[in-house]
């Protein structure tokens, strides 16, 4: 069975990085779950607006959000029991590293999509 990945940011815009990502953990085999709270299919995958509706565990989140909406997240992300989380350029701010950590996450601060072997740029 896949690994199931939430993509936290997701986007329908095929430029933006959160959906890159949903598309690099695809090729790589991931089952992928996109986050957006406008819940419109992303890459012809069903949508969920928070971690928290999603119906079934998932072992890891990979966060594409302004900081400020980040904040706010982590706490979402922790009730969910996500134990595997990526801050990825820009959604990695301190304040955001520190509520993470403050709820018990050990967040990777890194580009996911490096990370599990893909390069951004293949994704344009």
């Amino acid at each position: 069975m896949a690994r199931v990945v939430a993509v936290v940011g997701a986007s329908r815009d095929r430029r933006k990085f959160g959906n890159k990502a949903v598309r690099a953990f695809l090729h790589q085999g991931y089952d992928v779950i996109p986050i957006n709270p406008e819940g419109e299919a992303i890459e012809g995958l069903v949508t969920y607006a928070s971690v928290l509706d999603v119906p079934r565990p998932i072992a890891m989140a990979t966060v594409y959000v302004q900081p400020a909406v980040g904040v706010r997240l982590m706490a979402e992300i922790a009730d969910k029991g996500i134990e595997e989380v990526w801050l990825n350029p820009g959604a990695d701010e301190p304040a955001v590293v520190a509520r993470a950590r403050a709820l018990g996450l050990d967040p990777t601060l890194d580009c996911s999509i490096v990370g599990i072997g893909e390069s951004p740029a293949s994704y344009s």
